[in-house]
């Protein structure tokens, strides 16, 4: 709750490195770290009036909360209105903090900065939506230009103690196996996990109603080596030079593999080509990458 009201008074121009400090402010000892900030994403905003005043904060409830569900109730009542709807356009700052020598040894905190911004009129008088849900977010409609409707904001979305997360039944066995592979291997022995990935969390609901969440990892730098070819792998030496290339670009070693295992455009084949090399006469891996090499071999998987 402190990190979240920390994130609600700080204005949104302090940027990362006010939002990084205020949060230091409130884990005395913690090293907080931008990991990484991914953008372009928005979600449904709510109403406003033509001087930008206030009718509702969330349109889907509204909606319903002025119709009673029945959408030719709910057309009748905005025919005359001279309203506007709104979208939150938004970014997403991860920030880290290490709390010890494993993969999952971390606390991930989410926060998001939104723009909220004119996005359509409420209605059209040639326009009538099947529903309600069509109402919201309707997939064809003629759009405003995006005038800003108030400052930009940061909210607090969620702390995530990862080993905790792991811990829970949420945690799928490929991210839990991801995270042994990087202890054991010589990533894990030089590098950080949490300065070179970060989790991305989505929360969803289950046929039982119940609510969960799932996490699958993605890599903080956005210098990725050009993608490894999936048709004919190269071999020997020039295989190593290239893996070794890719691990450079990203700046630990075994970097391949775990782009690997998350990124299509990384071919699981080089995967197969470096262990036949290295069960021939190759020998450009440490045992240790060769141990997770072998047993992803035996028992593959993805992430």
């Amino acid at each position: 709750m402190r990190v979240a009201e920390a994130c609600a008074a700080l204005p949104a121009r302090a940027g990362v490195p006010g939002l990084v400090a205020a949060i230091e402010g409130l884990l005395p000892g913690a090293q907080v770290q931008h990991a990484l900030t991914r953008g372009g994403w928005h979600r449904l905003g709510g109403v406003v009036d033509l001087d930008g005043g206030r009718i509702a904060e969330h349109l889907g409830t509204w909606a319903e909360t002025i119709s009673g569900g029945d959408i030719d109730e709910l057309m009748q009542k905005v025919a005359d209105l001279r309203l506007f709807v709104t979208r939150l356009n938004g970014q997403t700052h991860y920030l880290v903090v290490p709390t010890g020598p494993a993969a999952r040894d971390f606390i991930q905190i989410e926060v998001e900065e939104l723009q909220e911004v004119l996005d359509r009129c409420i209605t059209d008088p040639d326009w009538f939506p099947d529903s309600i849900a069509e109402f919201v977010d309707p997939l064809d409609f003629p759009r405003l230009e995006p005038e800003p409707v108030g400052p930009p904001r940061l909210v607090f979305r969620r702390l995530v103690p990862v080993n905790r997360l792991l811990k829970s039944s949420d945690a799928g066995p490929r991210l839990v196996r991801f995270l042994d592979d990087w202890d054991r291997s010589s990533a894990g022995e030089t590098s950080i996990f949490c300065e070179h990935w970060v989790l991305s969390i989505r929360e969803y609901r289950d046929q039982e109603g119940d609510d969960h969440l799932s996490a699958k990892p993605i890599p903080v730098s956005a210098a990725v080596p050009p993608a490894l070819p999936d048709g004919v792998v190269a071999r020997g030496a020039q295989l190593a030079n290239q893996i070794h290339g890719f691990d450079r670009v990203l700046g630990y070693p075994f970097a391949w593999y775990f782009y690997m295992l998350t990124n299509p455009k990384v071919s699981h084949r080089l995967a197969t080509a470096v262990h036949d090399d290295l069960i021939g006469a190759y020998a450009y891996l440490p045992v240790r990458d060769l141990k997770v090499l072998r047993d992803w071999y035996n028992q593959p998987y993805g992430a």
